[in-house]
């Protein structure tokens, strides 16, 4: 289902209100709502929950599901790793094949659970960012989410470079809030022969924009630049074709838009790696 853009104006809260009521009973998905716990304040009132962009809510089904493998565990002990309807041995071939088509993967080789953000982010960058000679810089925005910027850093000093001179930090121009396609675009043709990595977010986690990652992917392999996204805000949100667009890595997590609970991080790779 594709979501069409509307321009609506209200006039009163009366109005956004019953404006609001109509939308939601006209959506597709809104039964969709009562598949999950809502949070409610200390008087047990409804609260509007604005916040999936940190963690999502928890699905009602969570509880039963994780239930299941404790009685697992309880029942067959080291068994369980072997048998059962969720064998845990290779219960990520399901979750992999399920994450596949959300974030366009060719098939579920492709993608990986394992690990935190952060440290995947590191270990695409060992696979990934190979600098040279005169190739040796790091294209990412200017406001790249912290713990992105330490790493791109850390990857660059541990390559033995100053990050002032090593990364190029991306700024929208004097007086906008997002980065212009061109702008991107220009860098790295400007810098083409001296980047050794394009890294950016698929939605700007300060800003809302939406990255056109696919021009961006292509302009970057165009030039035999390895290119790769933090989909952290983007997976479950966007829609995202990243084997189509020829993205090389991405990295992302499940429990923001996913709602897939704490602590899932996940791994894109393009062809399960490039040769």
């Amino acid at each position: 289902m594709r979501i069409e853009s509307r321009e609506m104006q209200v006039s009163s809260w009366e109005e956004a209100e019953a404006l609001a009521g109509r939308l939601d009973a006209e959506d597709d998905l809104a039964e969709f709502r009562g598949r999950f716990h809502l949070p409610r304040d200390t008087n047990g009132i409804l609260k509007t929950y604005m916040c999936g962009n940190s963690l999502g809510l928890m699905p009602k089904v969570t509880t039963q599901r994780l239930q299941q493998h404790l009685e697992t565990w309880g029942q067959t002990g080291v068994e369980g790793h072997f048998h059962g309807k969720e064998a845990w041995l290779t219960i990520e071939d399901a979750t992999s094949a399920l994450s596949s088509n959300i974030v366009g993967a060719k098939s579920p080789l492709e993608v990986v659970y394992m690990n935190t953000l952060t440290v995947n982010i590191h270990l695409m960058m060992v696979a990934f960012y190979r600098p040279t000679g005169d190739r040796f810089k790091v294209l990412i925005e200017q406001k790249a989410f912290p713990s992105d910027d330490y790493a791109v850093q850390s990857q660059v000093k541990f390559h033995g470079y100053d990050p002032e001179s090593a990364i190029i930090r991306l700024r929208p121009r004097e007086g906008e809030s997002t980065l212009r396609t061109e702008d991107i675009l220009d860098t790295i043709e400007r810098e083409r022969d001296s980047l050794a990595l394009v890294f950016f977010p698929g939605v700007q986690y300060l800003s809302g924009q939406v990255l056109p990652m696919a021009a961006i992917a292509e302009s970057a392999s165009r030039h035999g630049i390895p290119v790769g996204f933090d989909l952290a805000h983007a997976v479950g949100n966007i829609e995202v074709f990243l084997h189509d667009w020829g993205v090389d890595f991405a990295v992302w997590c499940s429990y923001k838009y996913l709602n897939a609970g704490p602590g899932w991080d996940r791994v894109h790779w393009r062809d399960a790696f490039r040769s």
